[in-house]
């Protein structure tokens, strides 16, 4: 279900937001080795979780963009090493940061036989890809990535045939040959500031911006996940919201480091 008011919007977000920054500073006060948990920090500092919502609120109202670069950046976290959900906490920052570790993030055009790979090796399935890409519904795009689809796709000096032919003339606007590679533009068309299942309803209709999307309605594999979260009931909406949840705590339990597996690191990018 598309939410339509900004204010409801980032309502919404904040949810979202809040638990995922919990988790970004939820690198563990205790060095136990059970693996995270919910209520990690009840004893150390029990306002924790309200106290980073009220900060993600803050920052939301200000600039309601950062919601997809932190969806991103937790992604990123957990492959290398909606809705609000239970967060477990206790995961703590690996001990090696190597460039070569992004090898296993899946790329904007990767086959689909690579995607479902690259997740699978994660612990991930083919339904937990097709729900977590459903985070673009908030997300943009770099001209860069996806121009090729517009006017010489494979070699054919002519676009993608899986884009929508009436989709294809605003994508040129947005993004003429030669132009402004860097230019971002919104992964879900009409709705890319409202968490929802509408980005399922542009993948459907050949309105997906990057390859490795519009492959997931064109790919049998895929296709009967993006069927479940169509429409624009109640209880579409419902689902995509509780099974994105459900994904993001499966995606956050990935190769948990714990106790001396792991560090808290004083600056995110690099190892103490």
């Amino acid at each position: 279900m598309k939410v339509t008011s900004l204010s409801k919007t980032v309502a919404l977000l904040v949810l979202l937001l809040a638990t995922l920054t919990t988790l970004a500073l939820g690198q563990g006060n205790r060095g136990g080795s059970g693996g995270t948990r919910l209520g990690f920090y009840r004893s150390t500092c029990p306002r924790v979780e309200s106290i980073v919502q009220s900060a993600v609120r803050s920052a939301v109202r200000a600039n309601p963009t950062i919601a997809p670069g932190l969806l991103r950046m937790f992604f990123h976290d957990c492959f290398t090493g909606g809705r609000s959900w239970q967060v477990r906490l206790g995961r703590r920052d690996g001990l090696v940061s190597q460039a070569s570790d992004t090898a296993n993030l899946p790329a904007f055009n990767d086959p689909m036989s690579v995607q479902i790979s690259k997740f699978a090796d994660k612990g991930l399935n083919t339904q937990d890809l097709v729900t977590l890409v459903g985070g673009h519904t908030i997300g943009t795009s770099a001209c860069a990535l996806f121009s090729y689809r517009l006017y010489n796709f494979n070699n054919t000096n002519g676009p993608d045939p899986e884009i929508n032919p009436t989709f294809l003339p605003q994508l040129r606007a947005l993004c003429p040959n030669g132009g402004d590679a860097l230019r971002r533009v919104a992964l879900d068309t009409g709705s890319a500031n409202s968490f929802g299942n509408s980005f399922y309803e542009n993948l459907r209709n050949g309105r997906g911006v990057i390859e490795s999307d519009a492959k997931l309605w064109s790919d049998r594999r895929t296709r009967r996940f993006v069927q479940r979260y169509l429409g624009g009931g109640r209880q579409t909406g419902s689902r995509f919201n509780a099974e994105f949840g459900r994904a993001m705590v499966k995606m956050g339990n990935i190769e948990v480091k714990t106790g001396t597996q792991g560090e808290i690191r004083r600056v995110c990018t690099v190892t103490n």
